[in-house]
């Protein structure tokens, strides 16, 4: 055996025999959160890392989690139908919001505008429809009086802990799939010169709603987990533009190039935020978003490949020495 197949295959073993090893229920609790939103930041770093910058992925996980949501109580539809009517109406959104763009050439800090313009549509479609969403006051799935696995309510952290492992995991097959496929190279060619892309044969609007419709798709099914894990969500939590800023934030500062670089992210903002909780109560609400920005600037200005972009280009160059 290979054995960097053989060290996949031994951190693969200790990542799920972890709730069998250490059960700590908060502990467990802060690595369900972790896994959860490195997912959705490696959703937002599929379509970022080729220069497509969004912000408005806040609006597809707000999508993901109150489609769910609405459908379990209202309709008594199972979220394992419901997950994938929300995927499609986020999917539908993302094209909706994109197909224009792309066919009429709004690319870089316009795109990023419309897309951050979705996002405070979503967000405010969420609260004036308050009385099917609860809105700003947030919404709670209702707890199921029969089959837990029905309704993808679990008690145990142990559980979730091992859902959300596989779809972490999930993720990043799909991040190392794109790059290893066709799709990178056509998207690498499209963000450095479209005109030139098209002349090659490449459909530029074509490749980018792919991945665009495929980004949103998984930031929607973060929201539906996020959602089911907690069974609370507010406007303020899985959707507007604090949300889409957060998702940019962790995918820089972990490396936007790198597969595991969201997960880094993950880890930074989720602990700095509990960390804040802990240490300052009530008084520190809104100061994680305060620091999310100052340290977004610092990484910009000094690591512009994040942490462990950086890392990994520094091994690479003492390595050749």
């Amino acid at each position: 055996m290979n054995p960097r197949h053989l060290v996949y295959w031994l951190v693969a073993a200790a990542l799920i025999s972890v709730p069998v090893v250490y059960n700590q229920p908060y502990h467990l609790h802060v690595m369900v959160l972790i896994l959860i939103w490195s997912f959705a930041y490696t959703s937002w770093s599929v379509m970022g890392r080729f220069g497509l910058v969004s912000l408005g992925h806040g609006g597809f996980m707000g999508v993901g989690a109150y489609v769910t949501a609405l459908l379990w109580n209202h309709l008594g539809l199972s979220p394992w139908f419901g997950i994938p009517i929300a995927l499609v109406c986020a999917g539908a959104l993302a094209l909706i919001v994109a197909y224009p763009c792309f066919r009429f050439r709004i690319t870089g800090h316009y795109f990023a505008l419309v897309t951050l313009a979705l996002s405070g549509i979503v967000l405010q479609v969420i609260t004036a429809t308050r009385d099917w969403t609860g809105g700003s006051l947030g919404y709670t799935p209702e707890r199921t009086k029969g089959n837990a696995i029905a309704a993808l309510q679990f008690v145990e952290k142990e559980t979730w802990y091992l859902i959300a492992l596989a779809v972490w995991a999930a993720g990043i097959a799909i991040w190392y799939w794109i790059d290893r496929s066709m799709i990178r190279y056509a998207m690498e060619a499209i963000s450095e010169d479209e005109d030139a892309a098209a002349a090659a044969g490449i459909n530029v609007t074509a490749e980018k709603l792919k991945i665009t419709v495929l980004s949103a798709v998984m930031t929607a099914l973060a929201g539906a987990l996020y959602c089911q894990y907690q069974m609370f969500i507010s406007p303020d939590t899985v959707s507007g533009i604090s949300v889409s800023l957060q998702m940019v934030f962790a995918a820089v500062v972990g490396g936007i190039y790198v597969a595991l670089g969201p997960t880094v992210g993950a880890i930074i903002t989720i602990l700095l935020a509990e960390g804040l909780r802990i240490g300052f109560g009530t008084k520190a609400v809104g100061w994680d978003n305060l620091v999310y920005g100052v340290l977004l600037v610092v990484f910009i200005i000094f690591l512009p490949k994040g942490i462990l972009g950086s890392l990994l280009e520094r091994m690479k160059s003492s390595s050749k020495r």
